[in-house]
């Protein structure tokens, strides 16, 4: 596909049909820098991007970093106890002000020292005396939306963009019983992958490929579709134990109490649009959260969580070494498969292949993509 057709309608007749006669992306949508710079603008500078669980932010001064399509933004938890959201930019010269995680007692800008309050407002502009009508008032950082549901908190750079619950769709009535604001988040990570977001989350949304890439780990896997409203997906796993750890391994932790019958005999792995899944099972839920870096540059960050009163039972930081290796090794496994499908794709001539009626998530994904970035 040409550079001049790479958003054209015309070009993806074949990617509009019913999944039985349907075929994949072209190579162009993984490898092409244009088309990356459209998913930027069309899909995720207009989308809310998950920070993480409120209460990764422990007390005062707490704050977490996150890259995204708008630019740097940080979240800090404020005196008053009150989660906030700026542009992480120092409102003089633009530096960044804040890295990573972790704890401050202001936010103090690494080039002239400018100060800022947990609030975000400028307590300290120094050598800005004798400018003329300088006022600190109109010079604190800039503010950023803030939601949050379930114990998660969620920005969005863009004051046009439609509320966080109104996105979420009926997400939040599906996910209900699984109570996210009585869970803890016990470990994050961070893993950077060599391939196009939409590889990792299509991977994260069919079952078709567990039983080679995940041959020897969590084996074979049968899914079924789940009608959504809203912009989100969704995948269900019918299982009565839980899919946290590997096959044959005991589940020591207590399910989540009073599920429904669906919840408490299966697990649901989500996709909200663009890149965001949360997989939510019997006793506890994890999300990977695909942030694109570049066209063939992915960072994923991954966040697992259980109820508070799991986490409390004097057996838990044993029995929990199970889930993490269960995690660990599958994760690692499915960002293999992207990588080795991102060096895959740059084979010239090669043309889109044929789509497996298991494939349902990956065909719904690919013509939401298409319809907001083709003209």
């Amino acid at each position: 596909m040409t550079a001049d057709g790479l958003f054209d309608p015309h070009g993806y007749a074949r990617q509009r049909l019913p999944l039985e006669r349907a075929y994949g992306l072209p190579a162009a949508c993984y490898t092409a820098p244009e088309f990356f710079a459209r998913e930027a603008e069309r899909l995720f500078r207009p989308s809310w991007r998950l920070v993480g669980r409120e209460d990764e932010f422990t007390g005062p001064g707490a704050f977490r970093t996150l890259d995204t399509a708008a630019g740097p933004i940080a979240v800090i938890r404020g005196r008053d106890g009150a989660l906030r959201a700026f542009l992480n930019s120092c409102r003089h010269r633009g530096a960044l002000l804040l890295d990573g995680h972790g704890d401050c007692t202001a936010v103090v800008c690494p080039y002239h020292a400018w100060s800022y309050g947990l609030d975000g407002a400028l307590i300290a502009a120094p050598g800005m005396d004798r400018a003329a009508g300088f006022d600190r008032r109109g010079n604190g950082l800039v503010p950023v939306r803030l939601e949050a549901w379930g114990g998660f908190a969620f920005v969005n750079a863009d004051a046009e963009a439609p509320g966080l619950l109104d996105s979420l769709g009926d997400l939040p009535e599906v996910l209900a019983p699984y109570r996210f604001a009585e869970m803890k988040c016990v470990r994050r990570a961070e893993f950077d992958v060599a391939c196009n977001w939409k590889l990792l989350a299509e991977n994260a949304m069919e079952e078709y490929h567990t039983g080679t890439v995940h041959r020897a780990s969590l084996g074979q896997q049968q899914g079924e579709a789940v009608a959504t409203r809203g912009d989100w997906d969704a995948l269900y796993i019918r299982q009565d134990t839980t899919i946290a750890v590997l096959p044959g391994e005991a589940s020591p932790l207590p399910h989540v109490p009073d599920l429904p019958a669906k919840h408490a005999q299966g697990t649901f792995f989500t996709m909200i649009y663009p890149a965001l899944q949360f997989a939510c099972t019997q006793d506890c839920m994890w999300w990977l959260d695909f942030q694109p870096r570049a066209v063939d540059h992915t960072r994923v960050s991954v966040g697992f969580a259980f109820p508070k009163s799991t986490t409390l039972l004097p057996a838990f930081p044993e029995a929990v070494k199970a889930y993490y290796r269960r995690w660990d090794i599958s994760i690692g496994e499915d960002n293999a498969i992207g990588e080795r499908q991102q060096r895959g794709m740059a084979a010239l001539g090669r043309p889109p292949g044929r789509l497996s009626h298991k494939e349902h998530h990956v065909h719904k994904l690919a013509n939401w993509v298409l319809d907001r970035v083709l003209d």
